[in-house]
């Protein structure tokens, strides 16, 4: 069965790898002849890249199409409609925090996407509740995954003020907040350090740094790190702070959580739907750095407590192993 996925297609040009190239790949492991669009690193050109293969691969049974709330989200809009004409049955995966705003800036555009889809696929219980709440029901959900047994976890008896993010850095996301932690946190705790992995999106890694120089902030900024690079250096860190302003369900987040790190994060878009505050993680309000430093205090405080809450998140993260979660992928589209 040949799969035609639609999405940004950037890892190449130093940006992290989405949904198209990990979900892409896969479903390709998994049987499926997954041809993917684009690469091309020019928005209007990958445009027309994308809406070329719909062309070319017209004997598709589905097109997959990554559907983002911002500026990508005319990628998706253009690609449906073209599917429509051509008669072929498309999915929009959702992605973004933000998508719910889009339904309601844009209506008229988002129930011709949508309720004309196969399906849609929200990887959470969040976006999937908003859709509905707009009226759009064909809505399933299947999770991000990870293959839980690439994650080496880590058992800690105490925790110390080891912070670590991973995110691209874009002003959506607020990595200036954690500068904000860590200059509260070295108040009290001066030993505490900061790691920040990713890459630069919309020039905030260099506003980010900008801001640390201002309090003298000795901050470990790494860059782009694969999978694998960070998730080693993780082993030398002992939490996991988020600090988003919008967002679904990060895949950093789950394999923070698969690494054995607790995680911290601000209580805004899917957040609340994948974190249960001291039950599998922590919540804070967004751009509190305050709340974040007290949560950070009662992890290293509390290990007990601390302890008992990776270990639920770890029993979460299981459910959204590959294993599990080829099935329900399969189960959609044989």
């Amino acid at each position: 069965m040949k799969i035609l996925y639609l999405g940004n297609k950037l890892s190449k040009h130093g940006i992290n790898k989405t949904t198209v190239e990990t979900l892409g790949e896969k479903l390709s492991q998994s049987g499926f002849n997954v041809v993917s669009y684009s690469s091309k690193k020019n928005s209007i050109l990958r445009i027309l890249d994308m809406l070329f293969g719909i062309l070319k691969h017209k004997d598709a049974k589905y097109i997959l199409i990554d559907t983002y709330s911002t500026s990508a989200f005319w990628f998706a809009f253009f690609g449906s409609q073209l599917a429509r004409m051509l008669h072929i049955k498309y999915i929009p995966i959702l992605h973004g925090g933000n998508l719910p705003n889009r339904l309601i800036s844009n209506p008229k555009l988002c129930k011709m996407l949508f309720n004309k889809a196969f399906v849609n696929v929200s990887p959470s219980e969040y976006l999937k509740y908003h859709f509905e709440k707009f009226g759009i029901s064909n809505v399933v959900c299947i999770p991000n995954s990870i293959n839980v047994s690439e994650y080496s976890f880590k058992e800690r008896q105490s925790f110390a003020p080891n912070l670590i993010w991973v995110r691209a850095f874009a002003e959506i996301y607020n990595p200036k907040m954690a500068i904000d932690v860590l200059n509260i946190l070295q108040k009290k705790y001066p030993s505490a350090t900061l790691t920040m992995v990713g890459p630069d999106k919309d020039g905030s890694l260099d506003i980010t740094k900008k801001y640390a120089n201002q309090f003298n902030l000795n901050v470990n900024f790494t860059g782009k790190l694969s999978k694998e690079e960070w998730t080693d250096l993780a082993q030398n860190h002992d939490i996991f702070i988020n600090t988003t302003h919008f967002d679904n369900t990060p895949v950093s987040v789950l394999e923070a959580m698969a690494l054995g790190l607790p995680v911290i994060s601000t209580n805004v878009g899917g957040l609340p739907f994948l974190i249960s505050h001291q039950k599998n993680g922590y919540l804070v309000n967004d751009n509190d750095a305050s709340e974040m430093v007290e949560q950070i205090e009662q992890i290293i405080n509390f290990p007990s407590q601390t302890n008992e809450i990776i270990g639920n998140a770890k029993s979460m993260i299981s459910k959204m192993d590959w294993k599990v979660v080829d099935n329900q992928w399969t189960n959609l589209l044989r």
